[in-house]
């Protein structure tokens, strides 16, 4: 008998990533000779900074290729403990930290040791579109809080307590935020940990703040877990090198997971890692300037076109923009976009139903390339609507 692809209950649930329906048409259309200007993919534009280069390469001309200890070598886990006492003054202690091959596999890591089937994790909606995957895939339910626009897009205490029940497991936190670019308030942070549950925090786009400051969940609560990683602040998305950093407790079921299910993360991008949070602060005050700059000028520039940005995003690098006056098929209206426009954007219901009819910008581009994108997209939006705001723009 011919065995056919057979799709589970638990990959049924797991919804496309949109944002990748859009770059991989804008490939093809690439290959039929469209120019596309790419202004959806949360990518740095940039070259990894030289001392990461240096260290790569010296890793590999001095053997650095063999597995390490299945949660990290010491002097990485070391380094970023060291970097979390620099920023936010809170002792980690090295134990607590796992190493992983990106930010994705800690999520993996870390909803397996802390989910049993119908579990309940609160996510914001919007959120970052695979946090319901994540959770599902894993036996969870993710249980989605309302954040609004006119708030920042930042939770309201009232509306997370509506929604927790005896099987809440944790409360979900990402600031700066994928997709709205904003930051959760101290005060706002304070709250949420004194709700009596343990709290996730999503810090991947921690460094890239330009108005405004972030802040480590730990700065508040020992009864948390946090992810973060390299690819953001130190454009390493290629090197794939993460971590979570987890209560003593948890140590022991994590490193289980790390041994039978990863090994041991990529050795020589460790290295890297050690020589990104150790050499790298020159690099990362420069890109964070041209980010800002962009930054300031996508919004204008958005805001001039007619989408609404109620409050300004002042971290990562992403502009939510309220196109509902002009549809509520956010996807529908992001491929008209790149098909017309040849503008490559993502669809905000990637993100949640929360964030429909909103449209996703990422100006991890050239400035060339993001005014030449906001040129384009101001054409089609005139020809298509006329000159149509949205209130209160």
């Amino acid at each position: 008998m011919k065995l056919a692809c057979v799709e589970t209950s638990r990959t049924r649930d797991i919804k496309p990533f949109y944002v990748m329906d859009v770059l991989e048409r804008a490939h093809a259309m690439a290959r039929e000779g469209v120019d596309v200007v790419h202004l959806q993919v949360g990518e740095p534009d940039f070259d990894v900074p030289l001392p990461v280069r240096d260290a790569v390469c010296r890793a590999m001309y001095d053997g650095r290729t063999h597995y390490t200890h299945s949660m990290g070598t010491p002097d990485l886990r070391e380094a970023i403990a060291e970097d979390y006492h620099t920023r936010y003054g809170v002792e980690v202690s090295p134990e607590r930290i796992v190493v992983t091959n990106g930010t994705s596999p800690a999520m993996s890591l870390l909803f397996g040791a802390l989910l049993e089937q119908g579990d309940e994790i609160i996510i914001s909606d919007p959120h970052y579109a695979c946090y319901p995957s994540f959770i599902t895939f894993h036996g969870g339910v993710p249980v989605k809080v309302p954040v609004l626009e006119e708030d920042g897009f930042q939770y309201r205490s009232e509306a997370i307590r509506e929604r927790m029940t005896e099987r809440t497991k944790a409360i979900f936190i990402n600031s700066p935020s994928n997709p709205t670019g904003n930051l959760l308030s101290p005060q706002r942070m304070r709250r949420i940990c004194e709700m009596g549950v343990p709290v996730i925090s999503d810090e991947i786009y921690h460094g890239l703040v330009y108005e405004g400051e972030e802040h480590s969940i730990l700065e508040y609560t020992d009864n948390a877990f946090v992810f973060n990683g390299f690819s953001k602040l130190y454009a390493m998305t290629g090197l794939r090198l993460g971590y979570l950093i987890a209560p003593a407790q948890c140590m022991r079921t994590l490193n289980k997971l790390c041994q039978n299910f990863f090994i041991s993360p990529n050795a020589v991008s460790q290295c890297a890692g050690i020589a990104a949070l150790r050499d790298c602060g020159r690099e990362v005050a420069k890109m964070k300037l041209v980010y800002n700059e962009r930054r300031k000028f996508m919004i204008r520039r958005l805001r001039e076109i007619g989408f609404g940005i109620t409050v300004e995003p002042t971290g990562a690098f992403y502009v939510l923009g309220n196109a509902r006056h002009w549809s509520m098929d956010s996807y529908k209206f992001a491929f008209e976009i790149l098909e017309h426009a040849h503008v490559g954007v993502t669809p905000g219901i990637d993100f949640g139903q929360g964030a429909e009819g909103y449209i996703r910008f990422s100006y991890a581009n050239s400035l060339e390339n993001i005014n030449e994108g906001m040129n384009r997209l101001e054409a089609f939006i005139r020809e298509r609507y006329g000159d149509v705001r949205a209130p209160g723009r």
